[in-house]
């Protein structure tokens, strides 16, 4: 593809994008950079947006992805509950690395997910034989188990949440220029920037409070 035709696909797929696409997907935007700063105004930003996907996913018939986005909105209001709680000393739910039973959950999650999202396509899209022709179905359902496991690690506020979203949106940028979606494509690539920004604004959170911590118990036992 020339950049002629880039650009000319760009430009139409903007053209052909509807306000209510355009606002979801600042929100959308909007919503990664606050999780960047491990700011809680994370989760209402991203529900403005996951409800205008569910919207958006509905009138266009693609129940899929508008489960998806209401996996995002349930998990959204969750992590708005975790972050929102304060520790007997009024302390905000730090940032801290993932523990092993933590990345034995996740691995788990991800397995389930990538089992009930391939056996959910299989029923839906049986009849697409051009589509099961091409790596999409199998790179979606790796993507969305992916960001499943991201969402609940940034809930409970682990770094490595950062890891599963740098991950996806890397096969998510070539998955949607693929699909001729120049315009998702370059939103994933923006995605991706700002995820790597956040684990190394993550690690410097968590070393932190590690820092805090074995000041803390240094204190309690001088």
């Amino acid at each position: 593809m020339s950049f002629h035709d880039f650009y000319q696909l760009l430009y139409q797929n903007i053209v052909d994008s509807s306000w209510i696409e355009i606002i979801a997907a600042a929100f959308g935007l909007i919503s990664v950079w606050y999780a960047k700063k491990a700011n809680i105004l994370v989760y209402p930003t991203g529900i403005i947006s996951v409800l205008l996907y569910v919207y958006i996913c509905f009138n266009a018939q693609l129940y899929a992805d508008m489960g998806i986005n209401a996996y995002y909105f349930i998990f959204s209001v969750y992590g708005w509950i975790m972050w929102s709680r304060k520790s007997d000393d009024k302390e905000e739910l730090p940032v801290t690395w993932s523990t092993r039973k933590t990345w034995l959950i996740s691995i788990g999650v991800m397995i389930v997910s990538v089992v009930v999202i391939q056996i959910l396509l299989r029923i839906f899209k049986a009849d697409d034989k051009v589509y099961w022709s091409t790596i999409v179905p199998y790179t979606d359902t790796f993507t969305t188990a992916v960001f499943i496991v991201g969402m609940w690690q940034m809930a409970i506020k682990k770094v490595e949440n950062w890891l599963f979203w740098i991950v996806a949106d890397v096969v998510s940028v070539p998955l949607y220029f693929y699909k001729h979606l120049v315009f998702t494509s370059l939103q994933y690539f923006v995605f991706l920037i700002l995820a790597v920004m956040g684990y190394i604004e993550w690690v410097k959170l968590a070393r932190e409070h590690q820092q805090k911590t074995e000041a803390k118990e240094s204190e309690a036992y001088a």
